[in-house]
């Protein structure tokens, strides 16, 4: 059993900056998986539960059960059925992040543990698309529709892409890339909502939904797949899906998740993703009409979402839940935007001091959320676990350039 001792979260919290004690972290996540042989727990996998039955597949009655366990403040899980579970977008964090510590160590374990969760992907693909991409395994039901159990979503599949383009790099496996590929083969073939103002690629294959962060992770692997392979007609898709949420941003710099009336919020981790998303396309494509919307971005992300303390807020104008995917992407995007901002570090380390001091056991695993008068400790699997070992490898490896 791996642990984080007191001392050593001390020590990271009191202004991150300390290497072997960010190290002690990031061996007690990544061993606290291990451990658990990589299952635990999924915000929405309510509909896991043998409680299921009793929805008749009726999607309201659905919805209440994903939100009821998802919104109870203790893990009632156990109780009603609900096992811990492989995700596959946590395997693709987790292969991401054993990328990066093989890229700072060259530590061959990291090489083998990546190459576990790069063929777990490779082996639990949705079924029934040509192409490679994933999904949950399980219904979920949210406000914006309902995912049946495999559907893919350009989410998932766009993340773990990149997951495998970093595996390329870094390893030089052929495969890798073709999986990477093969993705964005899909990526182009979902539906897409023609504007004359750019595309908005759709967030599922079966009907339209037009959700910003979703749209730009797919123009993000269609640029990053480019830089590869030279395919002009994925750059294109790109920078016409960029075209769209770019302007569609608002005039302080922040997104709406969506554009329809009932997704106008502006969150943490969302605009995180957007932000890594257009820095990705630039990079890829070098197309830098955008480069004044990144720099507005990244501004309001910067001056909004954060306490003094290194507190990461969940939306622009509230603090709470304080919510451990909050707490990730910040420290993610933060180590990404380091070369171009000095105070990023610093930031970063500060919010990552805060997030294992408050947020990670002894044990090592991340609490889910700390709803303000109370915190709730499941050990949720891609949703804290596998993005804050990425996130906390990122940042190692920033701090040490």
């Amino acid at each position: 059993m791996h642990s984080v001792d007191s001392e050593a979260r001390i020590a990271v919290s009191s202004g991150g900056n300390n290497q072997e004690a960010l190290w002690k972290s990031i061996e007690g996540v990544t061993g606290w998986v291990e451990d658990h042989d990589y299952q635990a727990y999924d915000p929405g996998d309510g509909n896991t539960s043998f409680l299921r039955h009793l929805t008749f597949n009726v999607r309201f009655l659905e919805r209440v059960l994903t939100a009821a366990v998802l919104r109870i403040p203790f893990n009632i899980r156990p109780w009603i059925g609900i096992k811990p579970h492989t995700s596959t977008k946590g395997m693709g964090y987790m292969a991401w992040a054993y990328t990066l510590l093989y890229s700072h160590t060259e530590d061959e374990q990291y090489r083998e543990k990546a190459a576990h969760c790069f063929r777990w992907l490779i082996e639990n693909r949705s079924p029934d698309w040509p192409q490679y991409c994933w999904g949950n395994h399980f219904t979920f039901v949210t406000r914006n529709g309902r995912l049946p159990a495999l559907l893919p979503t350009i989410v998932w599949s766009s993340l773990i892409g990149h997951a495998f383009l970093k595996g390329y790099e870094v390893f030089g496996t052929e495969e890798y890339l073709d999986v990477a590929i093969s993705i964005s083969e899909w990526v182009m073939r979902l539906p897409r909502e023609e504007t004359s103002s750019g595309i908005c690629l759709s967030y599922f294959p079966f009907e339209q939904s037009s959700i910003h962060n979703s749209n730009m992770l797919g123009a993000s692997l269609l640029a990053s797949v480019f830089k590869h392979n030279g395919d002009n007609a994925s750059r294109e898709t790109a920078q016409a899906a960029m075209l769209y949420s770019c302007t569609r941003q608002l005039p302080d710099g922040s997104w709406y998740y969506g554009e329809a009336e009932k997704n106008r919020w502006i969150d943490n981790f969302h605009t995180g993703y957007n932000l890594d998303c257009l820095k990705r396309y630039i990079e890829g494509t070098r197309d830098r009409t955008w480069e004044d919307h990144l720099h507005r971005g990244y501004d309001f992300f910067k001056n909004n979402f954060f306490e003094p303390d290194g507190m990461p807020k969940y939306y622009h104008d509230k603090s709470y839940p304080i919510d451990i995917q909050c707490a990730s992407q910040a420290i993610d995007t933060l180590a990404f935007f380091s070369a171009h901002d000095p105070e990023a570090i610093q930031l970063a380390r500060k919010v990552a001091g805060w997030t294992i001091q408050n947020m990670q056991a002894p044990d090592g695993h991340f609490y889910y959320r700390d709803l303000g008068w109370v915190t709730i400790k499941t050990p949720m699997f891609h949703w804290g676990q596998g993005t804050m070992s990425k996130a906390l490898a990122h940042l190692l490896i920033q701090s040490s350039s």
